[in-house]
């Protein structure tokens, strides 16, 4: 079994943002964490669980997300995301992560459980700093979707 542990950060959103990700299974543990100049939280919250769920090497494996964003969890766990796909995500923003989250699920056996954010959990809390401190590096990359999207080119 895989543990994946997401949080995602964005300063103003939209605004400079950022993803922290764990990766636990068994003695391996892996960190992943990304910086975007502009973004908005729950785009880095969803694309923290995707680059988790890209970053597992062996399909069918079954997957824990522990994740503080109601957003993600709920859209997948009350079956919301199934039917904006149905209605081709009309209305509903981040569509291209959604359908990128989409094909991983198929993949592996993923469950969600929801962390309460800032409440001392110690993957949650060191996610936000991955999350918070990608955010804020020099390096930060271009959201490319959000910004055509948004007229920030």
């Amino acid at each position: 079994m895989i543990q994946l542990y997401t949080d995602g950060a964005s300063s103003g959103n939209p605004g400079p943002g950022g993803y922290g990700v764990i990766l636990r299974s068994g003695p391996h543990y892996k960190e992943i964490s990304e910086g975007f100049r502009i973004t908005t939280n729950n785009r880095m919250e969803l694309l923290a669980v995707c680059i988790g769920l890209e970053a597992i090497k062996k399909p069918n494996q079954t997957v824990t997300v522990y994740s503080d964003s109601k957003y993600v969890i709920d859209s997948v766990e009350k079956k919301w995301v199934f039917g904006w796909l149905k209605k081709g995500f009309e209305g509903k923003k981040n569509k291209d992560l959604w359908l990128r989250f989409l094909q991983l699920y198929k993949i592996h056996k993923v469950s969600f459980i929801w962390v309460k954010g800032h409440a001392g959990h110690p993957e949650n809390e060191r996610c936000d700093q991955l999350a918070v401190l990608a955010s804020k590096s020099k390096d930060l990359k271009i959201d490319t979707v959000f910004e055509a999207t948004n007229g920030n080119t």
